[in-house]
């Protein structure tokens, strides 16, 4: 964790199913599945492995009877594997209907998520707005106002669009679509309350595709309210493109106390893992130093010094140990998220850098003498010599990890 605290914005906390949003708890990791909920087994397959993976809120996808028939029961199986993590229905179009028709679903999910522009049109929108929220009230449950200018209200967009046209000092088309969001966001929260709805029974969230639009819209919404909020950049793409833009986003938004819930979306490769965006997710928020998930492990990148691939190896098979390892550490070696290795390469940063981590080691670089010292709680322990230079190391991690944090 950083030694500089980021000042948050103090918003109305919210309970999700046991797990707190907004006011001054800890930022949420939540991921949605992209199985056919209908489909009871893979949905629970996907929402388990999500789960276990770190995401403290999964959403899943509520469009048909079928989807809404078979929530109570992937909640049921969930629960009997030991997985309480709380589902997030997220309803668009029949929203209404799907509630109405199946209380068991209603009760089963920990949150409904509406956008406002598509519940419906004119007074069709009003109407079945209010019933979401009815349902809400009588089942005791939180809702996410989910703005997203793939289908904001073009009622509201048209309106403001002609009353800027007349303005004396009009805004860019942009920053008029930027207002019609804030207002689309705004004006549901208000009729909510007026319906009935608790402010820590809201959360808001206005997502966009693109990074400067999303700081923007974001900013002049926390400005407006204080109301729990979901950060997320839609559509961000696949692979290293949607990483690095939802990054940039949401790293500048969390600098400046804004969001209380996130979540990474990522285009999966075709039968990719879909539990990549809560490991990213997860990486954002303790690379800022706002949580801690698990062990950091430092790794120089290599250079004309380093030809030898003992240290990428090396560093490679560490993380992938934690990240197998950290859900029996949880729960065996409490605080052992905050654990920090390094691995370097060559004597040029190595023993700076490995003193600075709780245990590390300098590996010899190109033309070195094949010696590797290592290093724990910022003082030199012991310098590894031979052939099992890195079995040794591994050893000395886990010793080093049972020693401070075990409970025996």
């Amino acid at each position: 964790m950083s030694d500089i605290e980021i000042k948050r914005r103090r918003s109305i906390p919210v309970d999700v199913g046991g797990v707190t949003v907004g006011g001054g708890a800890p930022v949420v990791v939540q991921s949605m599945t992209n199985t056919d909920t209908a489909d009871v087994e893979a949905t629970v397959k996907q929402v388990a492995a999500l789960a276990r993976a770190g995401s403290e809120l999964v959403r899943i996808t509520v469009d048909r009877a079928e989807a809404a028939a078979a929530v109570p029961e992937i909640r049921q199986r969930l629960t009997k594997q030991g997985i309480d993590v709380p589902l997030i229905g997220d309803f668009h179009y029949i929203g209404h209907t799907l509630l109405s028709e199946h209380p068991g679903c209603a009760e089963a999910l920990a949150k409904y998520r509406i956008n406002p522009g598509n519940v419906g049109f004119g007074e069709k929108r009003d109407t079945r707005f209010a019933r979401i929220i009815e349902i809400a009230l009588q089942h005791d449950k939180p809702v996410r106002i989910g703005v997203n200018w793939g289908s904001l209200d073009q009622d509201l967009l048209t309106r403001l669009m002609d009353e800027n046209a007349t303005s004396k000092t009009p805004m860019d088309a942009r920053a008029v679509v930027h207002e019609a969001m804030v207002r689309s966001a705004l004006v549901s929260a208000e009729l909510a309350k007026t319906l009935g709805l608790a402010d820590d029974k809201i959360i808001l969230s206005a997502k966009v595709s693109a990074v400067q639009d999303l700081i923007q819209v974001y900013r002049v919404l926390a400005s407006r309210s204080n109301l729990a909020m979901h950060l997320g950049l839609t559509e961000a793409g696949m692979g290293s493109k949607g990483i690095v833009a939802s990054s940039a986003a949401m790293a500048v938004l969390l600098q400046e106390g804004i969001g209380d819930t996130v979540r990474i979306s990522l285009t999966p490769e075709p039968g990719g893992d879909r539990t990549n965006e809560v490991r990213v997710a997860q990486e954002l928020l303790q690379t800022m130093g706002l949580r801690s998930f698990a062990p950091v492990v430092a790794a120089c990148p290599g250079c004309g010094r380093t030809t030898s691939s003992l240290f990428q190896e090396l560093a490679r098979d560490i993380q992938d140990h934690i990240r197998d390892s950290m859900p029996e550490w949880r729960k065996s070696y409490p605080g052992v998220e905050t654990l920090t290795v390094a691995v370097m390469g060559c004597i040029v940063n190595g023993p700076g850098e490995s003193k600075h981590a709780d245990i590390g080691i300098s590996l010899p670089g190109t033309g070195e003498t094949p010696a590797a010292p290592v290093f724990i709680d910022g003082a030199k322990a012991v310098t590894l010599r031979g052939p099992d230079i890195a079995d040794d190391f591994k050893k000395m991690v886990a010793d080093y990890i049972e020693k401070r944090f075990g409970q025996g």
